[in-house]
Protein backbone atom coordinates (compact mmCIF):
# COMPACT_ATOMS: atom_id res chain seq x y z
CA UNK A 1 0.00 0.00 0.00
CA UNK A 2 1.35 3.42 -0.98
CA UNK A 3 1.06 5.90 1.88
CA UNK A 4 1.74 9.62 1.87
CA UNK A 5 4.92 9.02 3.92
CA UNK A 6 6.20 6.35 1.46
CA UNK A 7 5.45 8.66 -1.47
CA UNK A 8 7.34 11.58 0.10
CA UNK A 9 10.31 9.34 0.98
CA UNK A 10 10.44 7.95 -2.56
CA UNK A 11 10.23 11.45 -4.04
CA UNK A 12 13.07 12.68 -1.83
CA UNK A 13 15.20 9.67 -2.76
CA UNK A 14 14.50 10.20 -6.45
CA UNK A 15 15.30 13.92 -6.20
CA UNK A 16 18.56 13.15 -4.43
CA UNK A 17 19.48 10.58 -7.05
CA UNK A 18 18.74 13.02 -9.87
CA UNK A 19 20.84 15.73 -8.18
CA UNK A 20 23.77 13.32 -7.82
CA UNK A 21 23.41 12.27 -11.46
CA UNK A 22 23.38 15.91 -12.61
CA UNK A 23 26.50 16.54 -10.52
CA UNK A 24 28.30 13.56 -12.08
CA UNK A 25 27.30 14.66 -15.58
CA UNK A 26 28.45 18.24 -14.87
CA UNK A 27 31.81 16.98 -13.60
CA UNK A 28 32.26 14.85 -16.71
CA UNK A 29 31.48 17.67 -19.15
CA UNK A 30 34.40 19.80 -20.33
CA UNK A 31 34.01 23.59 -20.01
CA UNK A 32 33.16 25.58 -23.15
CA UNK A 33 36.11 25.96 -25.53
CA UNK A 34 38.13 29.05 -24.68
CA UNK A 35 36.72 29.42 -21.16
CA UNK A 36 39.49 29.93 -18.56
CA UNK A 37 39.21 27.61 -15.58
CA UNK A 38 40.90 27.00 -12.30
CA UNK A 39 41.63 23.44 -11.26
CA UNK A 40 39.21 22.09 -8.69
CA UNK A 41 36.64 19.57 -9.95
CA UNK A 42 36.92 16.01 -8.75
CA UNK A 43 39.51 16.80 -6.04
CA UNK A 44 40.20 19.34 -3.33
CA UNK A 45 42.02 22.28 -4.94
CA UNK A 46 45.44 23.06 -3.53
CA UNK A 47 45.92 26.22 -1.48
CA UNK A 48 49.30 27.90 -2.04
CA UNK A 49 49.73 30.32 0.90
CA UNK A 50 50.80 33.77 -0.37
CA UNK A 51 50.43 32.39 -3.91
CA UNK A 52 47.94 31.43 -6.62
CA UNK A 53 46.88 28.59 -8.94
CA UNK A 54 47.44 28.84 -12.71
CA UNK A 55 44.18 28.85 -14.72
CA UNK A 56 43.85 26.73 -17.85
CA UNK A 57 41.76 26.67 -21.01
CA UNK A 58 40.24 23.44 -22.33
CA UNK A 59 40.86 23.09 -26.08
CA UNK A 60 40.04 19.92 -28.04
CA UNK A 61 40.36 17.82 -24.90
CA UNK A 62 43.73 19.32 -23.89
CA UNK A 63 44.34 21.54 -20.84
CA UNK A 64 46.28 24.60 -22.02
CA UNK A 65 48.38 26.63 -19.59
CA UNK A 66 50.44 29.77 -20.24
CA UNK A 67 53.66 30.65 -18.43
CA UNK A 68 55.66 33.85 -18.77
CA UNK A 69 59.27 33.77 -17.51
CA UNK A 70 59.98 37.30 -16.28
CA UNK A 71 61.53 39.62 -13.69
CA UNK A 72 59.20 40.14 -10.70
CA UNK A 73 59.18 42.14 -7.50
CA UNK A 74 58.29 40.10 -4.42
CA UNK A 75 57.50 41.42 -0.95
CA UNK A 76 59.16 38.95 1.42
CA UNK A 77 57.57 40.68 4.43
CA UNK A 78 56.39 44.22 5.16
CA UNK A 79 59.39 46.47 4.70
CA UNK A 80 61.33 44.30 2.25
CA UNK A 81 60.85 44.17 -1.53
CA UNK A 82 63.11 41.78 -3.47
CA UNK A 83 63.96 41.87 -7.18
CA UNK A 84 63.41 38.27 -8.26
CA UNK A 85 62.87 36.29 -11.44
CA UNK A 86 59.78 34.11 -11.65
CA UNK A 87 56.68 33.22 -13.63
CA UNK A 88 53.51 35.22 -14.33
CA UNK A 89 54.51 38.00 -11.96
CA UNK A 90 55.21 35.65 -9.06
CA UNK A 91 58.02 33.86 -7.27
CA UNK A 92 57.45 30.99 -6.82
CA UNK A 93 55.37 30.74 -9.98
CA UNK A 94 51.66 29.87 -9.82
CA UNK A 95 50.81 26.31 -8.82
CA UNK A 96 49.85 24.09 -11.75
CA UNK A 97 47.15 21.48 -11.03
CA UNK A 98 46.01 18.67 -13.31
CA UNK A 99 44.81 15.07 -13.06
CA UNK A 100 46.54 11.80 -13.90
CA UNK A 101 45.65 10.91 -17.50
CA UNK A 102 45.16 14.53 -18.61
CA UNK A 103 46.73 15.77 -21.81
CA UNK A 104 48.44 19.09 -21.02
CA UNK A 105 49.93 21.82 -23.19
CA UNK A 106 52.18 24.60 -21.88
CA UNK A 107 52.93 27.81 -23.80
CA UNK A 108 56.14 29.22 -22.29
CA UNK A 109 57.16 32.76 -23.25
CA UNK A 110 60.59 34.06 -22.29
CA UNK A 111 60.48 37.68 -21.08
CA UNK A 112 63.82 37.42 -19.28
CA UNK A 113 67.00 39.20 -20.40
CA UNK A 114 68.64 35.79 -21.06
CA UNK A 115 67.66 32.42 -22.51
CA UNK A 116 65.86 29.80 -20.42
CA UNK A 117 63.86 26.53 -20.47
CA UNK A 118 61.30 24.75 -18.27
CA UNK A 119 62.01 21.34 -16.76
CA UNK A 120 59.03 19.35 -15.43
CA UNK A 121 60.78 17.89 -12.39
CA UNK A 122 59.79 14.26 -11.74
CA UNK A 123 57.41 13.95 -14.70
CA UNK A 124 57.36 10.82 -16.86
CA UNK A 125 57.26 12.24 -20.38
CA UNK A 126 58.87 12.06 -23.85
CA UNK A 127 62.55 12.95 -23.79
CA UNK A 128 62.08 16.00 -26.02
CA UNK A 129 59.66 17.53 -23.48
CA UNK A 130 62.00 17.24 -20.48
CA UNK A 131 63.21 20.83 -20.75
CA UNK A 132 67.01 20.50 -20.48
CA UNK A 133 68.32 23.26 -22.75
CA UNK A 134 71.05 22.13 -25.10
CA UNK A 135 70.38 18.43 -24.47
CA UNK A 136 66.68 17.72 -25.08
CA UNK A 137 65.68 21.04 -26.68
CA UNK A 138 67.11 24.37 -27.88
CA UNK A 139 67.33 27.25 -25.42
CA UNK A 140 64.30 29.55 -25.35
CA UNK A 141 65.77 32.90 -26.32
CA UNK A 142 64.36 36.20 -25.04
CA UNK A 143 61.09 36.99 -26.80
CA UNK A 144 60.47 33.41 -27.97
CA UNK A 145 57.56 31.11 -27.05
CA UNK A 146 57.96 27.33 -26.88
CA UNK A 147 55.23 24.72 -26.54
CA UNK A 148 55.46 21.63 -24.32
CA UNK A 149 52.76 18.94 -24.65
CA UNK A 150 52.44 15.51 -23.04
CA UNK A 151 50.05 13.13 -21.28
CA UNK A 152 50.27 12.80 -17.50
CA UNK A 153 51.16 9.18 -16.65
CA UNK A 154 51.44 9.51 -12.88
CA UNK A 155 50.30 11.48 -9.84
CA UNK A 156 52.26 13.27 -7.16
CA UNK A 157 53.77 16.55 -6.02
CA UNK A 158 56.15 17.60 -8.80
CA UNK A 159 57.92 20.88 -9.60
CA UNK A 160 58.85 23.07 -12.54
CA UNK A 161 62.04 25.10 -12.82
CA UNK A 162 64.68 26.09 -15.42
CA UNK A 163 67.40 23.83 -16.76
CA UNK A 164 69.29 26.75 -18.31
CA UNK A 165 71.69 28.90 -16.24
CA UNK A 166 70.20 27.25 -13.17
CA UNK A 167 72.66 28.88 -10.78
CA UNK A 168 71.26 32.32 -11.61
CA UNK A 169 67.64 31.56 -12.43
CA UNK A 170 66.83 29.28 -9.49
CA UNK A 171 68.74 31.53 -7.08
CA UNK A 172 66.57 34.45 -8.24
CA UNK A 173 63.34 32.55 -7.58
CA UNK A 174 62.35 30.57 -10.69
CA UNK A 175 60.47 27.57 -9.33
CA UNK A 176 56.89 26.37 -8.90
CA UNK A 177 54.63 23.44 -8.01
CA UNK A 178 53.35 21.01 -10.66
CA UNK A 179 50.74 18.95 -8.83
CA UNK A 180 49.13 15.95 -10.52
CA UNK A 181 46.10 14.59 -8.66
CA UNK A 182 45.31 10.86 -8.82
CA UNK A 183 42.44 9.83 -11.07
CA UNK A 184 41.08 7.80 -8.14
CA UNK A 185 42.11 9.31 -4.76
CA UNK A 186 42.72 6.85 -1.93
CA UNK A 187 41.02 9.14 0.60
CA UNK A 188 39.37 12.54 0.83
CA UNK A 189 41.59 15.49 1.76
CA UNK A 190 39.77 18.48 3.27
CA UNK A 191 42.62 21.03 3.15
CA UNK A 192 45.59 20.71 0.79
CA UNK A 193 48.47 23.19 1.17
CA UNK A 194 51.65 23.68 -0.92
CA UNK A 195 54.78 25.39 0.46
CA UNK A 196 58.00 25.96 -1.51
CA UNK A 197 61.14 26.20 0.63
CA UNK A 198 63.86 28.61 -0.49
CA UNK A 199 66.96 30.37 0.79
CA UNK A 200 68.55 33.57 -0.42
CA UNK A 201 71.67 35.67 -0.05
CA UNK A 202 70.57 39.31 0.01
CA UNK A 203 73.14 41.83 1.30
CA UNK A 204 71.70 44.23 3.94
CA UNK A 205 70.05 47.16 2.21
CA UNK A 206 70.05 45.43 -1.19
CA UNK A 207 67.05 44.16 -3.16
CA UNK A 208 68.74 41.72 -5.56
CA UNK A 209 69.67 38.20 -4.35
CA UNK A 210 73.28 37.19 -5.02
CA UNK A 211 73.24 34.03 -7.20
CA UNK A 212 76.96 33.37 -6.69
CA UNK A 213 76.65 32.47 -3.00
CA UNK A 214 76.88 28.70 -2.50
CA UNK A 215 76.28 28.10 1.21
CA UNK A 216 76.22 31.27 3.32
CA UNK A 217 72.54 32.27 2.95
CA UNK A 218 70.93 34.89 5.17
CA UNK A 219 67.21 34.84 4.26
CA UNK A 220 64.87 31.84 4.37
CA UNK A 221 61.32 31.69 3.06
CA UNK A 222 58.05 29.75 2.68
CA UNK A 223 56.67 30.56 -0.79
CA UNK A 224 59.08 33.51 -0.98
CA UNK A 225 57.70 35.03 2.22
CA UNK A 226 59.48 35.33 5.57
CA UNK A 227 57.80 35.49 8.97
CA UNK A 228 55.92 37.62 9.89
CA UNK A 229 54.87 37.90 6.23
CA UNK A 230 53.81 34.25 5.88
CA UNK A 231 50.10 33.44 5.65
CA UNK A 232 48.73 31.10 8.35
CA UNK A 233 47.20 27.74 7.41
CA UNK A 234 43.56 27.82 8.52
CA UNK A 235 41.98 24.45 9.37
CA UNK A 236 38.75 23.25 10.95
CA UNK A 237 39.03 20.78 13.81
CA UNK A 238 38.56 17.23 12.53
CA UNK A 239 39.65 17.92 8.96
CA UNK A 240 42.20 15.76 7.18
CA UNK A 241 45.04 18.02 6.07
CA UNK A 242 47.81 17.51 3.52
CA UNK A 243 50.89 19.73 3.41
CA UNK A 244 53.12 19.52 0.32
CA UNK A 245 56.72 20.74 0.65
CA UNK A 246 59.18 21.35 -2.20
CA UNK A 247 62.88 22.19 -2.09
CA UNK A 248 65.41 23.09 -4.79
CA UNK A 249 67.59 25.22 -2.51
CA UNK A 250 71.17 24.36 -1.55
CA UNK A 251 70.25 22.89 1.87
CA UNK A 252 67.92 20.28 3.30
CA UNK A 253 65.18 21.60 5.58
CA UNK A 254 63.75 19.60 8.53
CA UNK A 255 60.18 20.92 8.74
CA UNK A 256 58.59 20.48 12.16
CA UNK A 257 54.97 20.87 13.21
CA UNK A 258 53.75 21.38 16.77
CA UNK A 259 50.70 19.87 18.42
CA UNK A 260 50.12 16.99 15.98
CA UNK A 261 51.80 13.94 14.58
CA UNK A 262 51.61 13.14 10.90
CA UNK A 263 52.49 10.54 8.30
CA UNK A 264 54.75 11.24 5.33
CA UNK A 265 52.58 10.05 2.43
CA UNK A 266 54.33 11.14 -0.77
CA UNK A 267 57.46 12.25 -2.61
CA UNK A 268 58.16 13.61 -6.09
CA UNK A 269 58.09 9.94 -7.19
CA UNK A 270 54.47 9.57 -6.05
CA UNK A 271 52.46 8.09 -3.19
CA UNK A 272 54.28 6.10 -0.49
CA UNK A 273 52.56 2.73 0.14
CA UNK A 274 50.62 2.69 3.40
CA UNK A 275 52.73 -0.18 4.71
CA UNK A 276 55.84 2.03 4.48
CA UNK A 277 54.43 5.00 6.42
CA UNK A 278 55.03 5.82 10.08
CA UNK A 279 54.33 8.62 12.53
CA UNK A 280 56.52 11.75 12.55
CA UNK A 281 56.65 15.27 13.97
CA UNK A 282 59.44 16.40 11.62
CA UNK A 283 60.07 15.63 7.96
CA UNK A 284 63.41 16.35 6.32
CA UNK A 285 63.02 17.72 2.78
CA UNK A 286 66.22 16.98 0.84
CA UNK A 287 67.54 19.16 -1.96
CA UNK A 288 65.75 18.55 -5.27
CA UNK A 289 62.76 16.74 -3.78
CA UNK A 290 59.22 17.06 -2.46
CA UNK A 291 57.52 15.57 0.58
CA UNK A 292 53.80 15.29 1.41
CA UNK A 293 52.55 14.75 4.93
CA UNK A 294 49.01 14.25 6.24
CA UNK A 295 47.33 14.57 9.62
CA UNK A 296 43.90 14.97 11.17
CA UNK A 297 43.56 18.35 12.88
CA UNK A 298 42.40 17.14 16.29
CA UNK A 299 44.05 19.69 18.58
CA UNK A 300 42.71 23.28 18.50
CA UNK A 301 45.21 26.12 18.84
CA UNK A 302 47.87 28.14 17.04
CA UNK A 303 50.57 25.62 16.15
CA UNK A 304 53.97 26.60 14.70
CA UNK A 305 55.16 25.03 11.44
CA UNK A 306 58.82 25.81 10.80
CA UNK A 307 62.25 24.66 9.72
CA UNK A 308 64.12 23.23 12.70
CA UNK A 309 67.50 24.60 11.65
CA UNK A 310 67.57 27.51 14.09
CA UNK A 311 69.25 29.96 11.68
CA UNK A 312 66.51 29.27 9.14
CA UNK A 313 63.91 30.86 11.43
CA UNK A 314 65.70 34.21 11.48
CA UNK A 315 65.88 37.05 8.97
CA UNK A 316 68.87 39.00 7.63
CA UNK A 317 71.30 36.60 9.29
CA UNK A 318 74.92 37.73 9.58
CA UNK A 319 77.40 34.94 10.18
CA UNK A 320 80.48 37.04 10.86
CA UNK A 321 79.42 38.71 14.13
CA UNK A 322 81.65 38.31 17.19
CA UNK A 323 80.36 35.99 19.90
CA UNK A 324 79.62 38.24 22.88
CA UNK A 325 77.72 35.69 24.99
CA UNK A 326 79.13 35.89 28.52
CA UNK A 327 81.27 38.94 27.68
CA UNK A 328 80.77 42.41 29.16
CA UNK A 329 82.55 44.66 26.66
CA UNK A 330 82.33 47.82 28.76
CA UNK A 331 83.34 48.29 32.38
CA UNK A 332 80.60 48.78 34.91
CA UNK A 333 79.46 52.39 34.90
CA UNK A 334 81.12 53.12 31.54
CA UNK A 335 79.30 55.33 29.03
CA UNK A 336 80.96 53.71 25.97
CA UNK A 337 77.63 52.65 24.46
CA UNK A 338 76.12 56.10 24.91
CA UNK A 339 79.10 57.69 23.16
CA UNK A 340 78.93 55.18 20.29
CA UNK A 341 75.21 55.81 19.87
CA UNK A 342 75.89 59.52 19.38
CA UNK A 343 78.34 58.72 16.57
CA UNK A 344 76.43 55.73 15.14
CA UNK A 345 72.67 56.29 15.48
CA UNK A 346 70.89 53.00 16.06
CA UNK A 347 73.98 51.35 17.59
CA UNK A 348 73.17 48.53 20.01
CA UNK A 349 75.65 46.42 21.93
CA UNK A 350 75.47 42.76 20.88
CA UNK A 351 73.78 40.66 23.53
CA UNK A 352 76.19 39.25 26.11
CA UNK A 353 73.40 37.34 27.85
CA UNK A 354 71.63 36.10 24.69
CA UNK A 355 69.78 37.69 21.79
CA UNK A 356 66.23 37.42 23.13
CA UNK A 357 64.40 40.74 23.20
CA UNK A 358 66.74 42.29 20.63
CA UNK A 359 64.12 42.26 17.90
CA UNK A 360 65.36 45.26 15.94
CA UNK A 361 68.94 46.47 16.34
CA UNK A 362 68.77 49.10 13.62
CA UNK A 363 69.24 48.11 10.00
CA UNK A 364 69.51 49.49 6.47
CA UNK A 365 66.39 50.18 4.43
CA UNK A 366 64.76 47.16 2.73
CA UNK A 367 66.20 44.82 5.36
CA UNK A 368 64.10 42.78 7.77
CA UNK A 369 64.87 42.59 11.49
CA UNK A 370 66.44 39.29 12.53
CA UNK A 371 63.42 38.27 14.61
CA UNK A 372 60.05 39.94 14.38
CA UNK A 373 56.33 39.50 14.76
CA UNK A 374 53.89 39.98 17.60
CA UNK A 375 51.74 37.31 19.19
CA UNK A 376 49.00 37.43 21.83
CA UNK A 377 51.62 37.19 24.60
CA UNK A 378 54.28 39.51 23.15
CA UNK A 379 57.15 39.22 20.72
CA UNK A 380 57.50 35.97 18.74
CA UNK A 381 61.26 35.68 18.39
CA UNK A 382 61.22 33.98 15.00
CA UNK A 383 61.64 34.88 11.35
CA UNK A 384 62.29 33.18 8.03
CA UNK A 385 60.78 29.70 7.58
CA UNK A 386 58.01 30.02 10.14
CA UNK A 387 54.24 30.12 9.99
CA UNK A 388 51.25 29.09 12.09
CA UNK A 389 48.66 26.34 11.59
CA UNK A 390 45.44 27.67 13.10
CA UNK A 391 43.11 24.81 14.09
CA UNK A 392 39.64 25.92 15.20
CA UNK A 393 36.27 24.41 16.07
CA UNK A 394 33.14 25.72 14.40
CA UNK A 395 34.72 27.67 11.56
CA UNK A 396 32.29 28.95 8.95
CA UNK A 397 35.01 30.22 6.58
CA UNK A 398 38.75 29.96 6.07
CA UNK A 399 39.40 33.63 6.83
CA UNK A 400 42.03 34.25 9.50
CA UNK A 401 40.20 33.75 12.84
CA UNK A 402 42.75 35.76 14.83
CA UNK A 403 44.71 34.43 17.78
CA UNK A 404 43.51 31.36 19.66
CA UNK A 405 41.51 31.99 22.82
CA UNK A 406 42.74 29.46 25.35
CA UNK A 407 40.17 27.81 27.63
CA UNK A 408 40.49 28.83 31.27
CA UNK A 409 43.36 27.06 33.04
CA UNK A 410 45.10 25.76 29.88
CA UNK A 411 48.01 28.24 29.58
CA UNK A 412 51.35 28.18 31.36
CA UNK A 413 51.62 30.91 34.01
CA UNK A 414 54.05 32.45 36.45
CA UNK A 415 54.13 31.04 39.98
Amino acid sequence: MITRRNLLSSSALLAGGLALLRSKIADALPPPAGAPRLAGRGYTPVVTPNGTTLPFVMKDGVKEFRLSCEPVKREFAPGMIVDCWGYNGQSPGPTIEAVEGDRVRFFVTNNLPERTSVHWHGALLPNGMDGVAGLTQPHIDPGETYVYEFTLKQHGTLMYHPHSDEMTQIALGMMGFFIIHPRTPERRIDRDFAIFLAEWSIPPGASRPNPFVMLDFNTFTFNSRAWPGTDPLIVKKGERVRVRLANISMDNHPIHMHGHRFQVTGTDAGTIPETARFQENTVDVPVGSTRDFEFVAENPGDWPLHCHKSHHTMNAMSHDMPNMIGVKPSAQGSDVNEKLARVLPGHMEMGHSGMGGMMDMGRPKNTLPMMSGKGPFGEIEMGGMFTVVKVREGLTSYEDPGWYKHPEGTTAKKL
